[in-house]
């Protein structure tokens, strides 16, 4: 089973979203884009695991304390740089609470023997992705300036700074991800509640 641990994004975000990919993607024909649906954030990306292991990873996660996430969705950037671009993202603020929470589902994952995070969280949705490169933030080995999204920067530039709303997250979840021709399917296995407290505390198994 491949596996990840995620945030859903509410509708009317995903449609603001769907309708600025409708008036942009022509600008990368050549990008991968993610289809609007699909749309998450994700806090781990754990890989293949076996069906047991999965089992305990939701008995791991079950008792993650954290309080619900206020999050505003906002602008846009380019990773690595902009210069060098492999993905195109939409950036989010949070404030702390995300973080703490990433930080909690890593400690949780880590006590089964799961590799813990190695690079600070940087959250964003990522809307496509420069030819196969991979989707990862920090510079990857054949990274370096390319062409590929150049008409959509410069279509971007002369935009005003997108603003897709904001929410506040409830709950997260531990999914399962499934390769196809089509693109990748996502399902939710487990659903994990959020603090409706204010207090910012958690504690962590």
């Amino acid at each position: 089973m491949r596996l990840f641990i995620a945030l859903d994004i509410d509708d009317a975000i995903r449609d603001r979203i769907r309708t600025f990919l409708e008036g942009v993607r022509e600008f990368a024909p050549d990008a991968r884009w993610v289809r609007p649906e699909s749309l998450h954030i994700t806090l781990k990306f754990i890989g293949e695991k076996p069906v047991e292991t999965a089992a305990a990873i939701q008995q791991s996660l079950a008792a993650v304390r954290a309080d619900i996430i206020p999050l505003v969705f906002r602008g846009y950037g380019f990773f690595p740089t902009p210069k060098s671009p492999r993905v195109f993202w939409i950036g989010l603020d949070s404030g702390s609470q995300l973080a703490r929470l990433a930080v909690a589902v890593d400690e949780a994952t880590a006590a089964l023997g799961i590799m813990k995070e190695v690079h600070p969280f940087s959250p964003h949705l990522t809307l496509a992705r420069g030819g196969g490169g991979s989707g990862a933030p920090r510079w990857r080995k054949g990274d370096g300036p390319n062409r590929t999204f150049q008409p959509l920067q410069e279509k971007l530039s002369a935009m005003p700074v997108p603003e897709f709303g904001s929410m506040t997250a409830r709950e997260f979840f531990l999914y399962q991800s499934r390769l196809s021709r089509e693109g990748s399917h996502y399902t939710k296995l487990q659903r994990f509640a959020l603090n409706e407290g204010t207090t910012g505390s958690q504690h962590n198994p």
